[in-house]
C-alpha cells in the first residue's frame, strides 16, 4: 500500500453500512493536468514532460503545473499550460477550462467553481 505522508485526502461519499470513500488533492491534480493536455494546441504542462513522453517515463510528475483547492466538495484549480505556436490562446485556454471542469465533475462528484487558465510559454517547434 502507498504511503499517504504529503497527500490531502477529502472525503467523497460516506455510508455507514459500507464505509467512505476519499479522494487525494493530487488525484484531483492529476485528473486536471490529464484533461488540460488533451486539448489540441497544448504542447505540454508547464514545468513537465510532454504527453508523448508520458507513457515512456510514467505519470509520477504529470500534476506539476497544476494546483487544485478543494473545500466543501468546491473545487478551484490553477492549471499552468505551454500553448503551442498558432494557436488561439483564447480559444484554446476556454477548451482547458471546459474540458477540465467536465473531467473533474465527472470523475469525483466535486463541483468545481473555478479554473484559471495561466500560458506559461508557446512552444516554437514545429512537430506537425
Amino acid at each position: 500500500m502507498e504511503r499517504e505522508v504529503d497527500r490531502n485526502t477529502y472525503l467523497l461519499q460516506e455510508d455507514e453500512s459500507v464505509g467512505a470513500v476519499q479522494i487525494a488533492d493530487d488525484v484531483v491534480e492529476m485528473i486536471a493536468a490529464l484533461a488540460a493536455t488533451e486539448v489540441e494546441g497544448v504542447s505540454a504542462m508547464a514545468g513537465n514532460i510532454t504527453h508523448e513522453l508520458m507513457s515512456k517515463v510514467g505519470v509520477k510528475n504529470l500534476s506539476k503545473g497544476v494546483k487544485a483547492e478543494i473545500f466543501n466538495k468546491t473545487v478551484k484549480v490553477e492549471v499552468a499550460i505551454v500553448v503551442d505556436y498558432g494557436y488561439n490562446i483564447p480559444a484554446v485556454s476556454q477548451k482547458v477550462q471546459s474540458k477540465v471542469k467536465t473531467a473533474i465533475e465527472n470523475m469525483t462528484g466535486l463541483e468545481v467553481t473555478d479554473v484559471n487558465i495561466r500560458i506559461a510559454g508557446v512552444n516554437m517547434q514545429q512537430n506537425k
